[in-house]
């Protein structure tokens, strides 16, 4: 599937959507038209009309890119007129450089990697500290701006790894522009855990995080910036990304919270000793401690198939945002920060605290126990863009037109959901979309999945085996914050992979849709399967839990895209 740049300069601001006369309820029930009074009465019937709901896929377009749809079709975010109007883009928007306290490349050799391993996009994340805030956010940039200008084909933004206050790290960048810096390193000295001691549990902390992410959407909105993203980074691993948090998080701005890492990244710190780290896989290793959620099980400290517990749990976590009619999106990506079989290491006579970076690597001898793959050689993140460009990638995260692949294990995956007869190419809603249809009507899902023909860079050609529909209910927003199931979420139906094919398509009857719900899928190799956390009815054969310090990342390869509902009316 080859690549087609466009490069385009049109990049305007997203706006936000006002709420349908059905949803305010300051609005009365006797001044709806007939259409408005019908659709408050099924949402208020199906228990999905109150607060929170502005804020979901049943406002009728997502908040975070609401545009008109017409009636019976696809709204913003899934909407497509035709298999070209997407280009896709593989990315990494978590990689460390010299300018971290604990790695060591230079933006130049992330970057080449990352073109040379197949990426179209990039994000620099440097850890947020005291030191980086007052130093490196500034002198990384020359080196991101040269890199630009020397790897022309490759997008690469500016970001950090936020410390989010009260909780674990996450993702923020910014669209390049002449302002990115300043905004960055405002944010950091004003909102990151490490800068302002605000790192512990506490509900102070927590409203900071809060702050932080809503800085950042007036900073679009005041046009400082063209858009700005955060995503939530390992957010199993140490258990205190609380539900009720990620929750607060999402609804301060579905412009920029839009979701979090589905796999961590440090995939290969389980290859088994002495060869590798023989650690934990993305190294979650840890338990709990007194600022971990206390609800979490100890399951939830270990990866599954690489996968986070949140995103790899059918009926946990992130199925009971999906629940809720929230978008949030899962990634996948390297967290580069030194590499394993690397042949370097720090330049001598470095001073981090100094200079705010190391001195340039130098050839050294050859590094085995590194747990960090260069991004792209091992996960990658693709997403639908409309064009080759800094602002089209970062719409297309946010509207959700996004899967996520370890191991090269498939090339290309069409999703899409559509009312059956449709056969029109690019009809229905895409991954991250949302296709409304009049209540009864027959929807059917179908699967477009383009099979790995070359070798990784394991060197082998990964096989797919199996691929699985996952289905819920979309029940409205939940009285507790903190709650982490979705009861009704299930695998719904599985299909097994022939060998020696280079495009496999699958459909699968959803029926007459008369109830919201949501569909996502996932695949494997087959090689590890064990019944899901909340049971084989549930989930008969999902990820198995790593093993630590004996998980071959290469031996256990997973593929999952984003969600996409059905709304009847």
């Amino acid at each position: 599937m080859g690549h087609h740049h466009h490069h385009h300069s049109h990049d305007h601001a997203a706006t936000g959507a006002d709420v349908p006369a059905a949803l305010d309820l300051s609005v009365p029930d006797a001044e709806l038209s007939g259409p408005e009074a019908s659709r408050r009465s099924f949402l208020r019937n199906a228990g999905l009309l109150g607060a929170g709901a502005a804020a979901t896929v049943l406002a009728g377009g997502h908040a975070a890119h609401a545009a008109p749809a017409a009636d019976d079709e696809t709204s913003a975010g899934g909407a497509s007129t035709g298999d070209g109007e997407f280009v896709w883009l593989a990315g990494d928007h978590h990689i460390h450089t010299q300018y971290s306290s604990d790695a060591m490349y230079r933006v130049v050799d992330q970057a080449k990697h990352a073109r040379a391993y197949g990426l179209d996009w990039i994000v620099i994340t440097d850890h947020g500290n005291v030191t980086h805030s007052r130093i490196g956010v500034e002198k990384v940039n020359p080196d991101i701006v040269a890199t630009r200008q020397e790897i022309k084909d490759l997008l690469i933004y500016q970001g950090l790894e936020w410390n989010i206050p009260s909780a674990e790290h996450g993702t923020v960048f910014v669209q390049p522009g002449p302002n990115e810096v300043a905004v960055l390193k405002q944010f950091e000295t004003d909102y990151d855990g490490s800068v302002t001691g605000t790192s512990g549990p506490s509900p102070e902390n927590e409203a900071l995080a809060i702050a932080g992410i809503k800085f950042l959407g007036e900073e679009v909105r005041n046009r400082r910036i063209g858009g700005a993203l955060f995503l939530a980074n390992h957010p199993s691993r140490r258990g205190v990304d609380s539900p009720h948090e990620i929750r607060a998080w999402r609804d301060a701005d579905p412009t920029v919270a839009v979701g979090m890492e589905g796999a961590p990244g440090h995939q290969a710190s389980s290859l088994p000793a002495p060869n590798g780290p023989g650690r934990g896989r993305g190294y979650y290793e840890g338990s709990p401690s007194a600022a971990s959620f206390p609800g979490y099980p100890l399951e939830s400290y270990r990866t599954w198939g690489g996968f986070d517990w949140m995103t790899a749990t059918v009926g946990g976590l992130w199925d009971s945002l999906l629940a809720e009619g929230k978008p949030w999106w899962i990634s996948a990506n390297s967290d580069s920060h030194i590499n394993y079989l690397g042949t370097s290491m720090r330049g001598p006579n470095s001073d981090f605290n100094a200079n705010g970076k190391y001195n340039d690597p130098v050839y050294g001898p050859l590094i085995t126990t590194a747990g960090d793959f260069w991004p792209g050689q091992y996960s990658r993140t693709h997403v639908g863009a409309k064009a080759f460009g800094y602002r089209a990638v970062m719409d297309a995260i946010r509207a959700g037109r996004v899967w996520v692949d370890h191991g090269g294990l498939i090339r290309g995956l069409d999703m899409r959901v559509r009312r059956q007869g449709d056969q029109r190419p690019g009809a229905g809603a895409t991954l991250g979309g949302t296709l409304k249809v009049k209540s009864g009507t027959s929807v059917v899902v179908t699967l477009d999945i383009d099979l790995a023909t070359t070798p990784n860079w394991a060197q082998f050609v990964p096989q797919l085996a199996r691929v699985d529909l996952i289905v819920g209910d979309v029940t409205g927003p939940v009285t507790d914050a903190d709650t982490f199931t979705a009861p009704t979420a299930r695998v719904a139906a599985s299909f097994e992979v022939q060998p020696g094919r280079k495009r496999v398509s699958f459909s699968y009857p959803l029926g007459r849709v008369d109830r919201p719900m949501y569909i996502r899928v996932r695949g494997t190799d087959g090689n590890r399967s064990a019944p899901g956390l909340l049971g084989a009815a549930v989930d008969p054969a999902g990820p198995a839990m790593d093993v630590m310090g004996d998980a071959d990342p290469w031996l256990d390869l997973w593929f999952y895209g984003n969600p996409i509902w059905v709304l009847p009316s």
